[in-house]
């Protein structure tokens, strides 16, 4: 079971680290923590059947301040039967950690240790803040689809900036979708109904299902449902109205889509533009890769760049743009230039396992910051927290922290500044 091996294995005990090593100078204006949550299942019964991202949430952080990296930490998310294990954010000043089908969230204290299972996002039908919950910039609030296995309709939560639910909205559906991420513009919510969803309590791809995809005003009311070719959505990276039409940048594979196997699939990077009839699908990179992300201010607004991960998830080698295939990397990072149409690859080891990537802005330009992601270093076989200058995308890094453990690969995270 290569789910519970390699970079994927668990670790077994919560550390705590101060006053960390670090290669070259962490950016001054850098003060805040960089969280990320993942599965890390311990005492499996049966790898054979484990499935990656079921088990204990693990969140890893590490408190940078005044150029320093303060400390690092790994703490095992605390809640009964399985705990949160997909995102990590802040809302209404609370750090939650945050699963789908029906988890509700954990809230976890400045040292990552668990305070409560909460109910951020909570409705009266039992709905809770979902994994990819999205921060609108404009307004603060945050933005949840939630689904939850045996119920034929998903919800479309907000909860105001200091965390009441504000709005909600039941979208029927004809069969519990695994919906696992949507779209979010200053005017519309973009759901997907793909054939990976939920026969009874099991998740799996039925290829009778059809593939449509949905969009509804922020405010409620009618879901325009529109048909297109079956596909599997992974992550979506931004979205943004222009004009009648929507644009939707996101990861797509061909199905089927495997549960069990989530690294099978060749996810690669699109654009949809959404019309009032119609579904405009372009290739941007047809090179694997997946957990794309954007400068957060751009969240509902048109961007520029965006940022994705070439990871041992998937084990397919990427090729820097004009390279030939010996020239591939195993694991790199890569900067879109949406607008130019262009991209930058920053490349790692074969053995140096990255994950996704965030942006942590230092200014009011687009791509004025610094991407952050764990990458394991088989030096020392432990992981690094990598920080990379996103307008000096290919150079080197502007810093190394060096972690006193391995940090598996996981899912999802955020940086989370001082206010």
């Amino acid at each position: 079971m290569k789910y519970l091996e390699g970079p994927f294995a668990p670790v077994a005990e919560e550390v705590t680290a101060y006053d960390l090593p670090v290669t070259g100078r962490i950016p001054a204006e850098l003060n805040g923590r960089y969280l990320r949550n993942g599965p890390n299942p311990l005492g499996v019964e049966d790898p054979v059947v484990h499935l990656w991202g079921m088990g204990q949430g693990m969140v890893h952080g590490v408190r940078l301040r005044d150029g320093r990296a303060e400390w690092y930490r790994n703490r095992f998310v605390r809640t009964p039967g399985f705990a949160p294990m997909v995102h990590v954010i802040e809302h209404a000043q609370r750090t939650f950690a945050l699963a789908e089908g029906g988890l509700p969230p954990a809230e976890l204290d400045e040292e990552l240790n668990t305070v409560r299972v909460c109910e951020l996002g909570g409705t009266e039908e039992g709905f809770t803040a979902g994994a990819h919950s999205k921060h609108d910039p404009l307004t603060g609030e945050l933005h949840s689809l939630s689904y939850m296995p045996g119920r034929d309709f998903v919800q479309y939560i907000v909860t105001d900036p200091g965390g009441s639910v504000v709005q909600t909205t039941a979208i029927p559906m004809t069969r519990t979708p695994f919906m696992h991420d949507f779209a979010l513009t200053e005017e519309h919510v973009v759901l997907w109904d793909t054939p990976l969803g939920f026969d009874g309590f099991e998740c799996r791809w039925l290829p009778g299902h059809p593939t449509r995809v949905g969009v509804m005003p922020r405010t409620g009311g009618d879901v325009r449902w529109l048909d297109i070719d079956p596909i599997h959505v992974s992550h979506t990276l931004n979205a943004y109205d222009d004009g009648d039409a929507i644009v939707v940048d996101l990861v797509t594979a061909e199905g089927p889509f495997d549960p069990a196997d989530p690294g099978a699939i060749r996810p690669t990077l699109d654009r949809w533009t959404i019309t009032p009839d119609k579904i405009h699908q372009r290739r941007v990179d047809d090179r694997p890769q997946d957990f794309p992300r954007v400068n957060e201010a751009r969240t509902t607004r048109p961007h520029r760049y965006g940022y994705s991960a070439a990871t041992a998830l998937y084990g397919i080698p990427f090729a820097p743009q004009g390279m030939p295939p010996d020239h591939a990397f195993t694991n790199a990072l890569v900067k879109h230039d949406l607008k130019r149409g262009t991209n930058e690859v920053h490349g790692f080891g074969r053995d140096e396992a990255v994950g996704e990537a965030v942006f942590a802005a230092a200014g009011q330009g687009e791509d004025e910051g610094y991407l952050l992601t764990y990458v394991h270093n088989p030096r020392r076989n432990a992981s690094d927290l990598v920080i990379l200058s996103a307008q000096d995308f290919t150079g080197e890094p502007v810093a190394r922290v060096q972690l006193p453990v391995r940090v598996p690969l996981g899912l999802h995270g955020n940086w989370l500044p001082d206010r």
